[in-house]
């Protein structure tokens, strides 16, 4: 594992139960000195995009949902965003994050058939060297970021799917309930 883990999901490895990270995963942005800065892939906010934003957005944007990215900052918005073919990709080929509502507007109103948005109010940040301890600390477990999987079509099974490829100690995380305290 490089030093750091841009391009890389975490994933909560049932050490996690009581934090709001409990049975998430979360894309890693960015991650340098500085800190990291992450979006949970699989926490729906139970809303779409145009309830929370009061701008006129174009229809494909304004149905999209909204994922809450994480705990911090929950009025920012984050996207991600892939396409065939992202020459300035800027967290795995062909994908990038981008922060300006503006941006997300003119991606929306342009047509491409392989684009994918995703929406985000708020993120998983963690200060330098914040990171570094938790995985020390073997607070998360890493696996390779793919567009497929920061894309999924069912992102509240994401966490489990991606356990059960882990193989089968990591199963038995994935199948446990939800509270540990009801085995």
């Amino acid at each position: 594992m490089g030093k750091y883990l841009t391009g890389k999901l975490l994933l909560d490895g049932g050490n996690l139960y009581g934090s709001f990270f409990h049975r998430t995963v979360v894309l890693v942005c960015q991650h340098d000195a500085d800190g990291a800065f992450g979006l949970v892939l699989n926490r729906l906010a139970g809303v779409k995009v145009g309830d929370a934003i009061m701008r006129t957005l174009p229809e494909s944007l304004r149905d999209l949902p909204l994922y809450i990215g994480g705990p911090v900052q929950p009025g920012v918005l984050s996207y991600l965003v892939t396409d065939d073919f992202l020459p300035d990709a800027n967290v795995i080929p062909n994908v990038s994050v981008g922060h300006s509502l503006d941006e997300l507007i003119e991606l929306a109103e342009t047509f491409s058939p392989t684009r994918k948005i995703r929406v985000f109010a708020g993120y998983s940040g963690w200060s330098p060297g914040q990171l570094e301890g938790e995985m020390k600390r073997k607070a998360w477990l890493t696996h390779p970021a793919t567009k497929e999987l920061i894309f999924h079509p069912k992102p509240e099974e994401l966490w489990r799917l991606i356990l059960r490829q882990k193989g089968p100690l990591y199963r038995i995380v994935a199948d446990s309930p939800e509270n540990p305290s009801w085995n």
